[in-house]
């Protein structure tokens, strides 16, 4: 659930992604897409092949090949849909207050 420096790239439903994460639960699922569907992309989301017993998880894509979730969200330029800045423990969902001062943000190592 958290930010991965890693740029990847794949596919999910024949059309060419930038990973925005792995290995999400439905709930993660649903929170990333609001959020990224407000800011403007488009996401898909593949079910990833479950190991047995193991609950479903899912992959989460945005088709701007370009877009790095940890640049956009330390750069401040994705937005909550009530105008704040989106910080680290906001997209971490540590937190469902979206400071601009996330250098204050607790340790959440």
């Amino acid at each position: 659930m958290t930010l991965r420096a890693k740029h990847s790239v794949a596919e999910i439903a024949e059309t060419r992604c930038t990973i925005v994460e792995n290995g999400a639960t439905k709930e993660r699922v649903n929170f990333l897409k609001k959020l990224l569907e407000f800011n403007g992309f488009k996401v898909l989301v593949a079910e990833e092949s479950p190991l047995e017993e193991s609950p479903i998880l899912f992959a989460i894509g945005v088709t701007d090949l370009v877009f790095n979730p940890v640049i956009a969200v330390y750069e401040m330029s994705l937005k909550t849909p009530d105008g704040q800045s989106v910080s680290p423990d906001y997209w971490n969902q540590y937190s469902t207050n979206s400071s601009d001062e996330y250098w204050l943000s607790a340790n959440h190592s």
